[in-house]
């Protein structure tokens, strides 16, 4: 309500900066999705709302009054403070409903999250949890986006991220190694490979997909071991290791897998090592934080994080 207890409508706050943008009632008017007529009421009616004329409809391009311009940088605070405001009720309201939120790759949140969670509540009293499981880059966009406080992922200390660049804190929890890995031959000598590194020719490669955040790790890895394109033929490309790992499994092509995944596959002869360990290449298991301040519970389980260390996987 304004003077005299006469009501205001959001609209009309929009439409006049429209107006002040555009200099023009139509073309305001047109990018309000309005006709012009009504878009002139609103208007109007915020003039009389105000109390003052805020533009001068003699002018072309229409200009504003003195009242407009004191009015208008003001006005754009106050549209500014209410998304703001609005932003933070939902991200309590979602806070009520999750005291902690974290993003992780696919992999991480099936194997080293429900271990390491657990021992987490020995020590703490949790509360509600939301994971979201998406690929690394998607859970970098949470991160820039504060929708969640925590991202557990890989990372290689030489393949650096937009979390790393914009210098959010970060813990290591473990650590885990990608293995080159294929199908045994069917027929053959035990353990030797369908596919593998040594040698001359190409081989398959199963690769990750673009948003893959081991996929990043892998292509370093292979520049730097000054593995060839034409020695290295991409025949399939995933978006996560458990896609990778069934394709491997079918004898496609060789991968690079983290050991969590594989282990059992190499201990029971699913899988067998395509490369020496000078193909292999290690890998931080490693959690990061939002760089503001966030909920209690999340404080509390970042200082347990940060006292207890590196787990072993």
């Amino acid at each position: 309500m304004g003077p005299g207890n006469r009501p205001l409508d959001m609209n009309w706050l929009e439409d006049f900066c429209a107006l002040a943008e555009t200099g023009s009632f139509s073309r305001a008017a047109e990018a309000r999705a309005i006709a012009q007529p009504a878009f002139s009421r609103h208007i109007r009616a915020l003039e009389d709302w105000v109390g003052a004329d805020l533009c001068d409809r003699s002018t072309h391009p229409t200009e504003l009054t003195a009242a407009g311009r004191k009015f208008l940088p003001l006005l754009k605070q106050v549209l500014a403070d209410l998304e703001a405001a609005r932003i933070k009720a939902i991200a309590a309201h979602a806070q009520e409903g999750a005291s902690l939120r974290f993003a992780a790759t696919h992999l991480l949140s099936l194997t080293f999250f429900p271990r390491w969670l657990a021992g987490l509540e020995a020590d703490m009293e949790v509360g509600a949890i939301q994971m979201m499981s998406d690929s690394f880059q998607a859970c970098e966009d949470l991160m820039a986006q504060r929708r969640v406080q925590f991202l557990l992922c890989h990372r290689h200390p030489q393949v650096a991220s937009r979390l790393d660049e914009t210098a959010y804190p970060v813990v290591r929890l473990g650590t885990d190694v990608l293995v080159p890995v294929s199908a045994p031959l069917v027929s053959g000598p035990p353990c030797e490979p369908t596919h593998r590194l040594s040698g001359e020719g190409s081989v398959p490669f199963l690769a990750y997909g673009p948003a893959s955040g081991l996929g990043r790790i892998v292509t370093l890895h292979l520049r730097q071991m000054g593995m060839r394109e034409a020695r290295i033929q991409t025949t399939f490309v995933g978006p996560h290791a458990t896609l990778l790992r069934s394709m491997a499994v079918q004898g496609r092509g060789i991968a690079w897998l983290p050991d969590m995944l594989v282990h059992d596959d190499l201990a029971q002869g699913r899988l067998v090592r395509a490369g020496g360990a000078e193909w292999d290449i290690p890998l931080e298991i490693c959690l990061f934080r939002q760089p503001s301040e966030m909920a209690q519970v999340a404080e509390n389980l970042w200082i347990l994080t940060q006292a207890q260390g590196e787990r072993p996987r």
